[in-house]
C-alpha cells in the first residue's frame, strides 16, 4: 500500500535531491566569496553607482532585453517546425518560449521548470506527448550548440578571464577543451548530412537537416550575445573592457550559475562577475550593473508573465460568467458544459503558481533589503500621530514580513490555501506600511502588483495546510512554540531597527548575533513546515467500503476483479477512487465515483498521494468526462480501442509503460493492469 515503501527506495528519494543540495552548497560558497569581496563596501556606494548610470544606457539595456527575448522565441519556432507542427502560429510558440524561459531563469533547474511549462502549453494546443518531448530535447540541444560555440571561443581566445580556473589551469589545456567543443558542434552539423532519422523501439525521430542544425547554432549564439549586451551597455564608457572580453566573462559567469541550478544563479553568477570584472572596475559599479541586469532580464519579465496570466484569468472569469448566463437562459444542463477556455486556465495553473512563488519570494527579499537601502522612514503622507510613533519599529516589521513572505512562498509552491490567504494579507499590509513610511512609490506598487498576481488564482491553491488539516500533534505544537519563541526573541531586540542590521551591520556581541540569526532561520523553517500540505491517507478497502462504493454514481460494477487495496476520497469525502500499488506506480481504478462536485478534488488528491509517497500516478479504465483533468495533472491518454470507450492515463514521459499495460489488457493474460507493472 502507499506509504509503506521498501527500504531500498529511501536512498533513491534522497538521491533525487542531490543536485539541489550541490547547487545550494555552490550558492553558499559563492555568497561567501561575495561577502569577502564586499566586506569594506557601503550600501550607499552601490546605490550611488546605480543612480550614476545615464538614462540612454538604461534604454539601450531595455532594447537589448527585448532583442534577447525575441531571439529566444526562435528556439520554439524552429522546434515546432522540426517536429511537424509548423501550423502553430509564431505568436503561440513565442508565448511558450517566453513563459518557459522566464520560469527557468528565475526558478533555476531549467531543464525541469521550462519543460513543465512547454508540456502544459503545447498539450493544450493539440501537440502529442511524443512531439513535445522532441520539442524539449530540440530546445535543449539548441542552447547547448550555441553555448558550445561561444564557450569554445572563450577557452581558445580569452581563457584568462574565467574566474578561478583561468589563472590556475594552463591556457593550452583550456584551448584544447575549446577546440573539442567546436568539433562537437561540427560533428552535429556533419551528422545532419548523413543521418536523417533515428529509431528507438517503435518510435522514429526525424533528425534536423544541415540547414536546421546551422540555424540552431546561429540562434543560440545570437541569444547569448544579445543577453550579454544587456549588461555590457550598462558599463561605464571608460572601463577598458571590449565586448569580446565581456562576452567571455558573462558566458563563464552564466555557466557557473547554470551548473549550480539555483534560482537565477543567485550568488554564483554575481560572485563570478565580481571576480572577473574586479581588475577593470570597482565593486560598487559591478554590483550596480549586475542588479540592473537582473531587474531587466529576470524580475520585470517575471512580473510581465504574471500580469499576462492574471489578466487572462480575469478575462476568462468574465467570459465564463457571460456564458453561464446565456446557458441559464437556454436551460442547458450544467453537467454537459465543457468550455475550452476553462481547459486553458486549468492547464496553466502550474505556471501561475510558479510565477506567484517567484514574485512573492522576490517581495520578501525586497522588504529585507529595503531597510538597508532606505533605512530612515520619511512618513511623507502622515507626519504625526500613531504612524509617526511607529516609525522606530517599521524597519523591524518590514524585515520580519520579508522572512514570513519567503516562508509562505514555500506554501504557495505546494498550493496550500492558508499560504494563499496569508500571502495576500502580508502583501497588502506591507504595501500600506511602505506607502505610509514614505518609500519610493515603486515599492508599494510592486507589492500591490504581486497581490494582484496571486489573488485571481484561488482555485490553484486547494490543499489544506498541515497546521489545519492534521490533529495538534506534538511536532505541530513544538513548531508553534518555536515560532512564538522566535518572535519573542526578535521583538526583545528590535532597538537596532531590523534583524538584518543587527546581524550584519550594527556592532553586537557574537552571542547576540547568533541568537538573532538562529531565531530568524528557525522562524523561516517553522513557517515553511506549518505551511506544508497535510498528509493524505489511504482508507482500507473492506466489505463496508465496497458496499458504500457500489451505492455511488458511476461506480465500476467489476471493481472487485481489479483487486483494489484501498481508496482515496475527495476533499468533501463524497467521491472516492479505488487504488492499488504496483511497484513504483499508484493505480487509480476507474473514474471517481460519487458526487460530481467532489470528483475533481479526488483525482488531484490521488495524484498528490502518489507524489507524497514517491510513486507515479496512473489511471486505468477511465471514461471521457474527466480526460481534461487527467491531462491537467500531467498524464497522457491512451484509448484502449476495445469497444468500451475507456482509456488508460499514464505519465507523459513513460510511453513504454503505457504500451506494456495496453498490450497486457488486450491479450487478456492477467486479470488487472496492476499485474503488468510488476
Amino acid at each position: 500500500m502507499p506509504g509503506q515503501q521498501p527500504n531500498c527506495q529511501g536512498w533513491r528519494k534522497w538521491l533525487k535531491h542531490l543536485p539541489h543540495l550541490i547547487g545550494l552548497l555552490l550558492m553558499v560558497a559563492a555568497i561567501g566569496v561575495v561577502q569577502h569581496e564586499l566586506r569594506h563596501l557601503r550600501l550607499a556606494d552601490i546605490k550611488q553607482a546605480m543612480l550614476s548610470i545615464p538614462g540612454h544606457q538604461l534604454w539601450l539595456a531595455v532594447g537589448c532585453t527585448f532583442l534577447s527575448y525575441f531571439i529566444l522565441s526562435f528556439y520554439d519556432r524552429l522546434a515546432v517546425t522540426q517536429v511537424g507542427y509548423k501550423q502553430l502560429s509564431f505568436r503561440r510558440t513565442a508565448f511558450a518560449a517566453f513563459c518557459s524561459y522566464v520560469l527557468s531563469h528565475n526558478l533555476g533547474f531549467s531543464a525541469v521548470s521550462g519543460a513543465a511549462v512547454r508540456y502544459r502549453l503545447y498539450r493544450n494546443w493539440g501537440v502529442s506527448s511524443f512531439a513535445i518531448a522532441q520539442i524539449i530535447a530540440f530546445c535543449s540541444a539548441t542552447y547547448l550548440l550555441g553555448a558550445a560555440v561561444l564557450i569554445g571561443g572563450v577557452l581558445v581566445w580569452e581563457p584568462q578571464v574565467i574566474p578561478m580556473a583561468g589563472s590556475r589551469v594552463p591556457s593550452g589545456v583550456l584551448a584544447v577543451v575549446g577546440v573539442l567543443l567546436w568539433l562537437c558542434v561540427l560533428g552535429y552539423i556533419g551528422m545532419a548530412f548523413r543521418v536523417r532519422t533515428f529509431t528507438f523501439r517503435k518510435w522514429t525521430v526525424d533528425l534536423p537537416s544541415p540547414r536546421m542544425a546551422v540555424a540552431q547554432t546561429v540562434v543560440a549564439a545570437a541569444d547569448v550575445a544579445a543577453t550579454a549586451a544587456i549588461a555590457y551597455v550598462l558599463l561605464p564608457p571608460n572601463v577598458g573592457v571590449d565586448y569580446g572580453t565581456f562576452l567571455a566573462i558573462y558566458i563563464a559567469s552564466y555557466t557557473a550559475g547554470l551548473v549550480a541550478s539555483v534560482p537565477g544563479g543567485l550568488g554564483v553568477f554575481d560572485g563570478a562577475m565580481l571576480l572577473a570584472l574586479g581588475p577593470y572596475m570597482p565593486a560598487p559599479q559591478i554590483l550596480g550593473v549586475v542588479l540592473i541586469f537582473r531587474l531587466f532580464y529576470y524580475i520585470i519579465p517575471l512580473f510581465m508573465a504574471g500580469i499576462m496570466f492574471a489578466g487572462h484569468e480575469l478575462f476568462l472569469r468574465g467570459d465564463d460568467a457571460l456564458a453561464k448566463k446565456k446557458l441559464r437562459k437556454q436551460k442547458t444542463p450544467a453537467a454537459v458544459r465543457i468550455r475550452p477556455s476553462q481547459v486553458v486556465r486549468e492547464s496553466e495553473a502550474d505556471f501561475s503558481v510558479a510565477v506567484a512563488t517567484g514574485t512573492v519570494s522576490l517581495c520578501g527579499l525586497m522588504l529585507i533589503c529595503l531597510v538597508l537601502l532606505d533605512p530612515v522612514p520619511k512618513f511623507g503622507v502622515v507626519q504625526e500621530g500613531f504612524f509617526s510613533a511607529a516609525g522606530s519599529v517599521s524597519n523591524y516589521l518590514l524585515s520580519l514580513m520579508g522572512v514570513a513572505l519567503i516562508g509562505l512562498g514555500i506554501g504557495l509552491s505546494q498550493r496550500v490555501t492558508l499560504a494563499w490567504r496569508g500571502t495576500l494579507v502580508l502583501l497588502v499590509t506591507a504595501a500600506i506600511l511602505t506607502f505610509l513610511r514614505g518609500n519610493t512609490v515603486l515599492v508599494p506598487i510592486m507589492l500591490g502588483l504581486s497581490a494582484f498576481l496571486v489573488a485571481p488564482f484561488r482555485a490553484c491553491y486547494y490543499r489544506h495546510a498541515r497546521l489545519l488539516s492534521e490533529p495538534l500533534s506534538a511536532s505541530t505544537l513544538l513548531c508553534l512554540l518555536l515560532l512564538f519563541g522566535s518572535v519573542i526573541a526578535l521583538a526583545g531586540r528590535h532597538g537596532a531597527a531590523s534583524w538584518w542590521q543587527m546581524v550584519f551591520i550594527f556592532p553586537a556581541s557574537g552571542a547576540a548575533r547568533w541568537t538573532i540569526a538562529l531565531a530568524v532561520l528557525l522562524a523561516l523553517l517553522v513557517i515553511g513546515r506549518l505551511m506544508w500540505p497535510g498528509r493524505i491517507t489511504v482508507r482500507a478497502w473492506n466489505e463496508k467500503a465496497l458496499t458504500r462504493y457500489m451505492t455511488l454514481d458511476h461506480a465500476l460494477p467489476t471493481i472487485q476483479d481489479l483487486n483494489p487495496k484501498g481508496f482515496v476520497a475527495g476533499e468533501a469525502g463524497e467521491a472516492v477512487i479505488p487504488v492499488r500499488q504496483s511497484g513504483a506506480f499508484l493505480v487509480g481504478l476507474g473514474d471517481p465515483a460519487g458526487a460530481q462536485a467532489d470528483c475533481v478534488s479526488a483525482i488531484w488528491r490521488m495524484r498528490d498521494l502518489a507524489l507524497q509517497d514517491g510513486l507515479k500516478p496512473v489511471f486505468w479504465q477511465v471514461g471521457s468526462p474527466f480526460l481534461r483533468i487527467y491531462d491537467d495533472i500531467g498524464l497522457s491518454v491512451w484509448p484502449l480501442e476495445d469497444g468500451t470507450g475507456l482509456h488508460f492515463c499514464y505519465p507523459a514521459d513513460d510511453i513504454a509503460l503505457a504500451s506494456k499495460f495496453v498490450a497486457t489488457y488486450k491479450s487478456k493474460t492477467v486479470e488487472s493492469p496492476a499485474s503488468a507493472g510488476q
